[in-house]
């Protein structure tokens, strides 16, 4: 087999084959087949240093055609090298679809290459589409593993079928952009991650830690807060302007004039208290450099790439780490709450199923791990505790369980290992999941529901919860996604609750539901809205997007 400078290499029966073609001085089918052949026992195939990765769907795709070449015409290859050359906006690095070594092919012509070299021209086409192609279909990174994926073979669709009818259509580029997640807000994200980078390569004013700075205060930072508002578009390029033409210097060190309103518009959009009070957080969320916050967004753009092509014409969408729950109906939104989330121990999953039935007055099978964890040593510290939650304990499990006095019980003796109860919170506002949760039986026995704590939405940050979710206003959720069916209305519903006993709702129509985890979003009004990072998964996904094909990262220096 050739190498990148013409030298042969691999077993004996592949060396002799590879000499009887070159021998032939003429380009055939068996040019192809013998590297996918040579892939298949095992052996590295590269092109110019670059090895070829999608051996699976390389195989089908050059089976399907009898192993004959297919990147012909020159307009498909320029084609896939504007693609790959573009993608960058997506967060994805062209150097990871073959861009230096398709470049240089580019530029010589193909009709004077040897027979050998052009097979190798095709193969890394093909290879560069199939890797591209699967990354914008599915994700460079597999959610289950947090690792870099470089088979082309995760995807349901076939993606050798799609390279095969691009290439015959004459599209390979229009078919790259159709296979991007065609939702607004993967496009919004997209535009504003080209703002950012304009910024890149320029200095970036920091603030030094110090005192905290309120309205009216002077102090020595504020003209680099005023830079960096001015730079991200939270305070108005005229608003120096403003202060030449009144006299004041525009490099004012009094915190007054339109920081005013900008910085609390600022801590909204970064999820923070939005007191006009620049302390800690504010400031660690001003001296946020660009190339930041450009990674934390090709993250989120990645996790739009792990979703279906649609979440459906009616859903409903839970963002964790931005604490808020929103209904879409037939595309338009039509309910957004507040919303509590698990805790970074306890944390909400993510994942897609369907709202299948409601239940009002829903009792509270407390699992095990809570049991034990949470209940007994509340239990223990107050004897009066179950009495006055409305507990009920069972010995036993299932039909065989007996319920039993609570006062017949050593619950100082109690631990982990010795634990044989139930314990079952009956209905009533008292009751931990509220008067009402919204069902989609799932391997993470997770749902959403009321809660008795309404206070805690007036938090911040809430992260609260034991992996379920806590809705803020339940019973305008529940109105909405019993619409549909004619037997429920908001009557039925309160006769219902006034009943104080479970009774199930079926949906007719049950309602996708997505449990998503978004640090970084565009609003509809254009502004970029950025969370905490709650359970720490951005960073181990940053890493994976720019590792490379042999696992390395590809790091850019933090003053880009």
């Amino acid at each position: 087999m050739q190498d990148a400078r013409g030298r042969i290499h691999g077993p004996p029966y592949l060396m002799l084959s590879i000499l009887l073609m070159l021998t032939q001085n003429a380009f055939s089918d068996d040019s192809i087949i013998n590297r996918i052949e040579a892939m298949q026992a095992g052996y590295p195939v590269t092109v110019h240093d670059a090895p070829l990765y999608a051996q699976e769907a390389l195989t089908k795709f050059y089976e399907a055609r009898n192993y004959e070449s297919a990147w012909h015409s020159r307009a498909a290859q320029d084609e896939l090298v504007r693609a790959i050359s573009e993608i960058a906006d997506e967060g994805l690095n062209p150097a990871d679809y073959h861009q230096k070594t398709l470049q240089a092919i580019s530029q010589t012509s193909s009709d004077d290459s040897e027979p050998e070299l052009q097979a190798d021209i095709d193969l890394v086409f093909s290879d560069a589409f199939l890797i591209l192609a699967s990354h914008l279909l599915e994700g460079k990174v597999n959610p289950q593993t947090i690792h870099a994926e470089w088979t082309a073979n995760r995807r349901e669709r076939e993606v050798h079928i799609i390279l095969s009818d691009a290439l015959q259509s004459g599209s390979v580029y229009q078919t790259l952009q159709s296979l991007k997640p065609p939702a607004p807000a993967y496009q919004r994200l997209i535009s504003y991650r080209r703002q950012l980078s304009e910024l890149l390569g320029r200095p970036w004013p920091l603030n030094e830690p110090g005192v905290t700075i309120r309205p009216g205060d002077t102090d020595p930072r504020l003209p680099a807060i005023r830079e960096q508002l001015i730079l991200l578009g939270d305070l108005p390029m005229a608003d120096n302007d403003t202060l030449q033409e009144s006299g004041e210097n525009p490099t004012d060190h009094l915190y007054a004039g339109n920081l005013i309103q900008a910085i609390p518009a600022f801590q909204a959009r970064h999820g923070l208290d939005p007191d006009g009070i620049i302390g800690r957080k504010t400031l660690a969320a001003l001296n946020l450099m660009p190339i930041e916050r450009i990674r934390q967004i090709d993250a989120n753009l990645e996790r739009w790439r792990w979703l279906p092509d649609s979440l459906g014409d009616t859903y409903v969408l839970v963002n964790i780490a931005g604490f808020e729950m929103i209904m879409v109906e037939n595309g338009e939104e039509v309910l957004r709450q507040r919303v509590i989330v698990g805790g970074p121990f306890r944390q909400t999953p993510v994942f897609s199923d369907r709202i299948r039935y409601l239940v009002f007055n829903p009792t509270w099978t407390v699992p095990r791990k809570l049991m034990i964890e949470d209940q007994l040593p509340l239990i223990q510290s107050d004897p009066g505790y179950l009495e006055r939650l409305n507990f009920k304990v069972y010995q036993g499990w299932g039909a065989d369980r007996v319920e039993i006095d609570p006062a017949e019980v050593d619950w100082a003796g109690l631990s982990a290992n010795n634990f044989p109860y139930q314990l079952v919170q009956q209905p009533g506002r008292s009751n931990a999941l509220g008067q009402v949760k919204f069902m989609f039986p799932n391997q993470y026995e997770v749902y959403l529901h009321d809660t008795p704590g309404q206070y805690l939405f007036n938090r911040i940050e809430r992260t609260l919860s034991s992996g379920c979710i806590r809705i803020e206003r339940p019973f305008e959720l529940a109105e909405r996604l019993l619409a549909g069916n004619s037997d429920w209305d908001r009557n039925r519903i309160e006769q219902a609750i006034d009943q104080e006993e479970p009774a199930n709702a079926v949906l007719e129509n049950p309602v996708p539901v997505h449990l998503q985890y978004w640090t970084v979003w565009v609003d509809s009004a254009g502004r970029l809205q950025i969370r905490s990072d709650i359970y720490g998964r951005d960073r181990r996904l940053i890493d994976a997007l720019r590792s490379d094909s042999e696992g390395n990262l590809q790091l850019t220096p933090r003053s880009q």
